[in-house]
């Protein structure tokens, strides 16, 4: 049995020895628990077992599953960028991907002006929420109700 190792390299993300493997995957930006247990099935891999006890081989098919899922018969339900504008295929994006493709999204939205571009340069919420009573981060202070100087108490005594 190889010895155990306190941290596991996959996808560019230092993953903790201690966690089942379900759960160090769901550390990786862009993977959740649903996508992990796939991803360890695909693999083979007992999903509970302790990710600091997994050989070189299986972290290595582990890192290659990760970051193409749909080679590897995960279905694209799974995935997170479905049908992409550029290409039209179903891709899974992780780590810095994600986080690169969201901002241009985000700035494709706001340059054609759709809604949610507008909401989001705004600073507004984007998915229908009210606005009364919550989102006060993005209004001020709460103000509340104005009252006079003068008290009025019950008359007479």
């Amino acid at each position: 049995m190889a010895e155990f190792k306190h941290l596991v390299r996959i996808a560019n993300t230092d993953l903790e020895g201690k966690k089942a493997v379900v759960y160090a995957l769901k550390d990786i930006r862009g993977i959740g628990v649903p996508l992990a247990h796939a991803v360890c099935q695909v693999a083979g891999i007992d999903g509970m077992a302790k990710t600091g006890n997994l050989s070189e081989s299986d972290v290595k098919k582990l890192d290659d599953i990760v970051k193409a899922p749909g080679k590897y018969g995960i279905p694209s339900w799974m995935m997170n960028r479905r049908n992409d504008l550029e290409t039209g295929q179903d891709k899974h994006l992780i780590t810095n991907d994600l986080i690169f493709f969201r901002e241009n999204d985000l700035k494709l939205m706001k340059r054609i002006k759709s809604y949610k571009g507008v909401r989001h340069s705004l600073g507004q919420p984007v998915r229908g929420q009210r606005t009364r009573s919550n989102f006060r981060a993005n209004k001020g202070k709460v103000m509340g109700v104005k009252t006079s100087g003068k008290k009025s108490g019950p008359a007479g005594g």
